[in-house]
């Protein structure tokens, strides 16, 4: 097992990774767990997890209630929110009840927003079993729910007690779910380590084919790259850089997500074609190189992931990230990268530069 923290005064809390942690790693967090505690999940993870969930907290004195929820990103809604306050309510959680998630992202946004408004606040931890989840959605506190305009515009900061990735779970995730968190584990090497994207120029296949200490790695270097940046900048409120930064392809990505339908295209895959527009527009500013956008390119291609984005249409593309949350003052903040390695906000693209960007990068 190896533990992380991030650093946030008061509120610090230990990111566990490592195999077998959903039964072993209670003993020593008891204290975070008291005598009740919520679990959310879902239909595909409940099956393979939440019993094993229940007798390793049962052992350390935490009954579990649990809530079931559909899968997909789809039920990421306020009517899905309602129904994990209902079962609260029915099972008369109180303020020391903590919530925790066990699922991926969706899961973790849904079940953190709940903690985050259930009686003003309740404790919250997140058990992430996607490779997504465990790199990047479980740590920094940043919950929420999508609504039809625009993907994650209602939510809170509220940061988990707690964090355990257990790496065994990644043993049962589907190929597709796989390649979508890889997105997120080459968007660490983007923007600020380049030593890290290197190596994972080097190790791909050996992540692609699951290799447990080859992901254990990649784990471990995305959580200490995000606990950096999140100790620095907790409310993303740097007026340059800070942790804007992690949204690498994001805005791109998220207008994919929301106009293609939320769940039709996963988020990470939704995130490497917005990496690839984001690398483009950086290239059209003179910033990257032809050859960077290869390099680029050939690593998210040997994640199976995307790398042009759908044919919505420029004008639908920038209509949709006008809702960004990096809009400031009706401006655009892009997250572009100056060099591999070195990512940048950036609010002087111009419309027409953006939009050539994105037809340049989409089928």
């Amino acid at each position: 097992m190896q533990a992380l923290t991030i650093n946030l005064g008061a509120r610090s809390y230990p990111i566990l990774v490592g195999p077998g942690l959903l039964e072993t790693a209670w003993a020593e967090q008891a204290r975070v767990l008291g005598g009740r505690v919520c679990v959310i999940t879902n239909a595909v993870v409940a099956p393979l997890y939440l019993e094993r969930l229940r007798a390793a907290l049962a052992q350390v004195g935490a009954d579990a209630t649990a809530l079931v929820l559909p899968d997909g990103e789809s039920f990421k809604n306020g009517a899905t929110l309602d129904a994990i306050y209902d079962h609260l309510l029915g099972e008369r959680c109180d303020r020391s009840t903590p919530v925790v998630a066990l699922g991926g992202g969706v899961i973790g946004d849904l079940a953190g927003f709940a903690a985050a408004t259930y009686q003003r606040g309740v404790p919250f931890i997140q058990v992430p079993t996607t490779l997504l989840a465990q790199v990047d959605s479980s740590v920094g506190g940043k919950t929420g729910i999508n609504h039809p305009r625009g993907k994650n515009m209602i939510g809170a900061f509220w940061q988990p007690r707690l964090v355990v990735a257990d790496t065994e779970t990644l043993n049962t995730l589907p190929e597709r779910e796989l390649s979508a968190g890889l997105a997120e584990v080459v968007k660490y090497g983007l923007i600020r380590d380049l030593p890290f994207l290197e190596w994972l120029e080097a190790n791909m296949d050996q992540l692609m084919a699951r290799d447990a200490a080859a992901l254990s790695f990649a784990i471990e270097r995305s959580c200490a790259n995000k606990a950096e940046v999140v100790a620095a900048d907790e409310l993303e409120t740097a007026r340059e850089g800070g942790r804007a930064l992690l949204n690498l392809g994001h805005t791109f990505g998220h207008a994919i997500e929301t106009g293609m339908g939320y769940g039709n295209w996963l988020h990470g895959e939704a995130v490497a074609a917005g990496t690839m527009m984001a690398c483009e527009l950086s290239r059209r500013l003179g910033w990257l190189s032809a050859a960077d956008l290869e390099r680029v390119r050939a690593l998210l291609l040997r994640a199976r992931l995307p790398v042009r984005g759908p044919a919505l249409g420029a004008d639908i593309y920038l209509d949709l990230m006008g809702h960004d949350k990096k809009v400031v003052a009706g401006r655009l903040r892009l997250v572009l990268l100056r060099r591999l390695g070195e990512a940048v906000t950036w609010a002087e693209a111009t419309p027409a530069e953006i939009r050539a960007a994105i037809v340049a990068s989409c089928d």
